[in-house]
């Protein structure tokens, strides 16, 4: 296959190109960087600014197209630029490649377009699947409309799948590493009242995920990408402390984690939604990891 990967640098992107790029898959990055090429792999200058650009040749006579870019949700305080920017840079960039499938001499077959749990904003302990709704808070209005976004690209010849990622573990980068700290020093703990589910998923059952997707035809729309069983955050410090060989009875107050982060810390932190994978297991796909301990165990085991 060929495919196109905008957002290919990042924390999943990267991972999912060298694991295309190894099964024989020709892939391009659209990337702000210097165009470069290696092994199976080239990157291409593009401008994400919601309009289709020279970088557009690419998207023609490609199989698919994954959308992974955007600002990072967590990289810094949620000041108004801040959400300005996070909600800017993931609606430029997908109206960008939805202008070039629409232009596209030979359209890809896909758009892969990623999304997150926080669609469906703080659910308590309901069971969330991908018929739930939209919630009300910032993050939820970000994955709506970055999803109407990338659904504008639907037609007879190109599917769409809206990709709703969780927690994602990986030793190496995304939200893990920043939790680690205080469960070397044996502060590890919940956080505010550890109640709030955690939906999460293993980097390669989510790389997985993605390449099953790429590779079934009959998948369209939201596909929750979270292992079937989320788990509360007391839960969650629990496996990890036991990964780590570290006590996880230290609670993180609420009050002082809003101090710190401010509107992040209820968006990211203190809620969540208890997110299962129903449409990605009535399809026939397989978890490696459906248990965070086992998950846990993997990344931190010898």
């Amino acid at each position: 296959m060929r495919i196109v990967v905008a957002g290919g640098t990042g924390f999943l992107g990267q991972a999912l190109v060298d694991s295309l790029a190894a099964d024989g898959h020709a892939v391009t990055i659209l990337t702000r960087r210097a165009p470069t090429t290696r092994d199976r792999v080239r990157m291409v200058t593009w401008t994400p600014n919601g309009s289709a650009g020279a970088w557009a040749s690419e998207i023609s006579g490609a199989d698919a197209v994954v959308n992974l870019a955007g600002e990072s949700i967590g990289g810094k305080r949620w000041t108004a630029q801040q959400k300005r920017r996070i909600l800017d840079s993931r609606l430029d960039a997908t109206r960008s490649l939805v202008a070039a499938i629409a232009g596209a001499a030979s359209a890809p077959s896909l758009l892969l377009s990623g999304s997150a749990v926080g669609y469906y904003g703080p659910q308590g302990d309901e069971i969330i699947t991908e018929d739930s709704p939209a919630g009300g808070d910032f993050l939820a209005d970000v994955c709506a409309q970055w999803e109407a976004a990338a659904q504008a690209a639907a037609h007879d010849r190109t599917r769409v799948v809206r990709m709703r990622t969780g927690l994602v573990l990986e030793r190496d980068g995304g939200a893990l590493p920043q939790m680690l700290p205080p469960f070397w020093f044996g502060a590890g703990g919940p956080v505010g009242s550890g109640r709030q589910y955690w939906p999460w998923i293993h980097r390669k059952d989510w790389i997985a995920l993605a390449r099953w997707v790429l590779q079934t035809p009959g998948v369209a729309g939201a596909v929750n990408a979270t292992a079937p069983n989320p788990v509360t955050n007391t839960d969650f410090a629990r496996a990890l402390g036991k990964a780590l060989h570290r006590p996880s009875f230290m609670p993180a107050p609420g009050f002082a984690l809003r101090i710190i982060l401010g509107e992040m810390a209820d968006g990211l932190l203190l809620s969540g939604q208890r997110a299962i994978p129903r449409r990605a297991e009535q399809g026939g796909f397989t978890f490696t990891y459906r248990r965070v301990d086992e998950a846990l165990g993997a990344i931190f085991g010898p």
